[in-house]
């Protein structure tokens, strides 16, 4: 049995892009890891929070469909091929600032990627997911123009992000500039690594009408306890 195997390597602008499956005695599977640098982005061992984001954030859009969605941060895939679960949603543009992740799918390396790249309604697009918020020049045509869903996990929490321009987006400008790209009664919803912050959670009630912080609790093997993530959920009026 294998017990460590790296199935790609990428040098990129932010530091050393590692996609590897390892074998986890403590939880019986292999899983699938990715690293940056020496920081782990995400493990395929740990996707229930990520599913749940999907989850929570299309239950909250009571449009019937079809539904435009947008998926920021791609990354093993599971918030995306949750979402297109959900038969309302007719498309779904999943943004990623890492082309080597986006590759890694198309080349069906990771476990969901031929659920997702092999469904006609899924676009795969390389931009920087904040630089399109923002409504740089040259960058909002990677969305749709109008959208009924925005989920987001690319930060580990609003307050500890991966790269410092992404402070920003935490902002009430922010969050405005980002409900701006909604539809009347279209949804935000946001992964983190921690439970719901009230101070976050206060920035979204400036803006939305409706906000809810969900945390989501699940099964650690390898600390043989719980461990808990969180969902937010930002309704427009």
């Amino acid at each position: 049995m294998l017990r460590f195997e790296e199935l790609a390597y990428e040098s990129t602008p932010m530091g050393d892009l590692t996609l590897r499956r390892r074998h986890i005695a403590a939880a019986g599977t292999d899983v699938f890891e990715v690293k940056l640098g020496e920081e782990y982005l995400m493990s395929s061992l740990f996707t229930v929070a990520e599913e749940e984001l999907a989850r929570l954030g299309l239950a909250a859009v009571t449009t019937p469909g079809p539904l435009d969605v947008v998926v920021g941060g791609l990354g093993l895939g599971y918030t995306a091929v949750t979402a297109l679960a959900d038969e309302r949603v007719g498309t779904l543009t999943v943004v990623d600032a890492l082309p080597e992740v986006i590759r890694w799918h198309e080349q069906r390396l990771l476990p969901v990627s031929e659920s997702l790249v092999g469904d006609t309604r899924t676009r795969l697009v390389h931009a920087d997911f904040f630089a399109v918020m923002r409504g740089e020049p040259g960058a909002e045509p990677a969305v749709p123009a109008a959208l009924d869903a925005i989920l987001l996990d690319v930060d580990h929490t609003p307050t500890f992000t991966l790269d410092a321009s992404h402070a920003d987006l935490y902002t009430v400008d922010g969050m405005h500039r980002l409900a701006r790209h909604l539809r009347p009664g279209g949804v935000f919803a946001l992964w983190s690594d921690d439970p719901p912050e009230e101070s976050f959670l206060a920035v979204l009630r400036k803006v939305f009408e409706t906000v809810e912080g969900h945390t989501v609790e699940f099964a650690n093997p390898l600390t043989e306890g719980t461990s808990r993530n969180g969902v937010y959920v930002a309704r427009r009026a």
